[in-house]
C-alpha cells in the first residue's frame, strides 16, 4: 500500500475559495495548450512560402506532431510530480519553464527546420498541464462536485481554439514574431499570478514512495488501462476530427477552405461546451450511463457519416452529434477516475490517461489517410471509427461497470478516518 501524508488540517475557506482555485487552473490550462499548439496552424504557411525549405506533406506532418506527442507523454512524469509537489508548485513551474522554448522559436528558429524541430520538442512541455490541473482540482471539490469541476477545468482544451484563431492572422499581419511574443508574455503573466493565488486544498495527502514506484503502482491499477482505453477514443476522437476534418470536408464535399475551417471550429466549440457537461452529468447519474451514450452515439454517427449523406442535413447533425458525444465521454472518462482512485494517485493515472488520449488522436487520421489513398473513400475509415466506438462500449458496460462497482462495494467498508 502507499505510503502517504496528509497536508496541514486548515478549511479551505482559510486559504482560498474552490471555484477561484478551478478558474485559476482552467485559466493556466487553456494558456499552456494555446502554447501548446503555435506550430500547428503555421506548418501549412511553412510550406506554402517555403520559409523552411521544401517541406514535404511528411515534413509539415512530423513538425506538428512532434509538440504534440511530446506534451502527452511528458503527462505520465508530470502527473506523478504532481501528486508529490502540488499544483501551486507545478502550474508556475510548467507555464514559467514553456517561455523559453516559445522564445527560442521566435528569434532562432523561423528560418531553420531543424531548430523548430528541437523548439517544437521543449514546446511540447505546455502540453502536460493538463496532468497538473485533474489532480489539483480533484483535490479542491467534495466528491459528488468533481466531475463537473473537472469538466470545467478540461473545457480550457479551448485554448487550441486560440492559437488556430490568432496565430496565422499575428504571425502575417503583425509580424513572424508576434504570435510567439504575445503567447511568451501571457504565460509569464500567468506563472506570477498562479504563484501569487493558487494553493494546494487543505487536507491533501502527499505520497512519500519514490516517484518510479509510484509510476509503476499506478500502471498497474485496473482505471488506468480501461481509462487510458475510453480516453484514447473519446478525448483522441476529439483530437483526430478536429485536426483532420477540414481535409475531410475539402475532399469530400468539395468545401473551401474557410467553410471547412468554420465547420471545424462548430465542431470543437460543442466538444469544449459537452465536456463540463459530461463531468455534471456524471455527477448526477454516474460516469457510466455517459460514457456509454457518448460511445453509442458516435457509433451510429460514425455508421451515418460513412455512407456520404448530405452535409447540410443529415451530416452536419451525425458530426456535431458526434462532437457533444466525445466531448462529454472525455468529461466523464475523468469523473470516473475521481470517483474510484486514491486522492493521492489521482495525478499519476491521470498522467498515464492523458498521454492515451493524446496519443490516440493521431491514430484515425494515418488510417483514414492510408485508407483514403487506395480506395479514394473514407468509408472504411469511418466504420473503422464505428466500430471501434461499438467495442469500447461493451467494454464500458461489461469491465469498466465492474470496476466501478467493486468500489461502490467497498466504499462502506472504509472506517470514518478514512473517508
Amino acid at each position: 500500500m502507499e505510503e502517504s501524508t496528509p497536508t496541514d488540517g486548515r478549511t479551505r475557506e482559510t486559504v482560498g475559495s474552490p471555484w477561484l482555485m478551478l478558474a485559476m487552473a482552467t485559466l493556466g490550462f487553456a494558456v499552456n495548450f494555446w502554447a501548446w499548439a503555435l506550430i500547428s496552424p503555421l506548418g501549412p504557411l511553412f510550406r506554402e512560402k517555403g520559409t523552411l525549405g521544401t517541406l514535404s506533406e511528411s515534413d509539415v506532418a512530423l513538425m506538428v506532431a512532434v509538440p504534440v506527442i511530446v506534451g502527452s507523454l511528458g503527462r505520465i512524469m508530470v502527473g506523478a510530480l504532481t501528486d508529490r509537489y502540488g499544483g501551486r508548485v507545478m502550474f508556475p513551474i510548467v507555464s514559467g519553464v514553456t517561455i523559453v522554448p516559445i522564445l527560442f522559436i521566435a528569434f532562432f528558429a523561423l528560418d531553420s527546420y531543424a531548430l523548430l524541430l528541437v523548439g517544437g520538442f521543449f514546446l511540447g512541455i505546455a502540453g502536460t498541464a493538463f496532468a497538473v490541473g485533474v489532480p489539483f482540482v480533484n483535490a479542491w471539490f467534495p466528491p459528488e462536485r468533481r466531475g463537473l469541476a473537472i469538466g470545467i477545468f478540461g473545457a480550457g482544451m479551448g485554448g487550441t481554439a486560440i492559437s488556430a484563431l490568432t496565430t496565422v492572422k499575428l504571425f502575417t499581419n503583425v509580424g513572424s514574431r508576434a504570435p510567439f511574443l504575445i503567447t511568451a508574455a501571457v504565460l509569464a503573466v500567468y506563472a506570477i499570478a498562479a504563484w501569487l493565488i493558487l494553493r494546494d486544498a487543505p487536507g491533501r495527502t502527499v505520497p512519500t514512495t519514490p516517484l518510479l514506484t509510484r509510476l509503476s503502482a499506478n500502471a498497474r491499477l485496473p482505471i488506468t488501462w480501461q481509462a487510458c482505453a475510453l480516453y484514447a477514443v473519446a478525448f483522441g476522437g476529439y483530437v483526430a476530427f478536429s485536426v483532420y476534418l477540414p481535409a475531410y470536408l475539402k475532399t469530400d464535399y468539395a468545401l473551401t477552405p474557410a467553410d471547412a475551417a468554420n465547420r471545424m471550429a462548430g465542431f470543437v466549440v460543442v466538444a469544449v461546451i459537452m465536456r463540463p457537461v459530461g463531468g455534471w452529468l456524471s455527477d448526477r447519474i454516474g460516469p457510466i450511463p455517459v460514457l456509454a451514450g457518448g460511445f453509442a452515439v458516435v457509433a451510429v454517427g460514425a455508421g451515418v457519416a460513412a455512407t456520404h449523406p448530405l452535409l447540410e442535413h443529415v451530416g452536419t447533425v451525425a458530426f456535431l452529434a458526434m462532437a457533444a458525444a466525445l466531448g462529454s465521454g472525455s468529461g466523464a472518462t475523468f469523473a470516473l477516475i475521481a470517483k474510484v482512485t486514491d486522492p493521492s494517485r489521482v495525478g499519476g493515472v491521470t498522467g498515464l490517461v492523458g498521454a492515451a488520449g493524446g496519443l490516440g488522436g493521431f491514430v484515425p487520421p494515418l488510417i483514414m489517410g492510408y485508407v483514403y489513398g487506395r480506395t479514394d473513400s473514407y468509408a472504411i475509415g469511418l466504420w473503422l471509427l464505428s466500430v471501434t466506438a461499438v467495442l469500447t462500449l461493451v467494454l464500458t458496460l461489461t469491465v469498466v461497470r465492474r470496476t466501478e462497482r467493486a468500489h461502490d462495494a467497498a466504499a462502506p467498508e472504509k472506517t470514518p478516518a478514512s473517508r
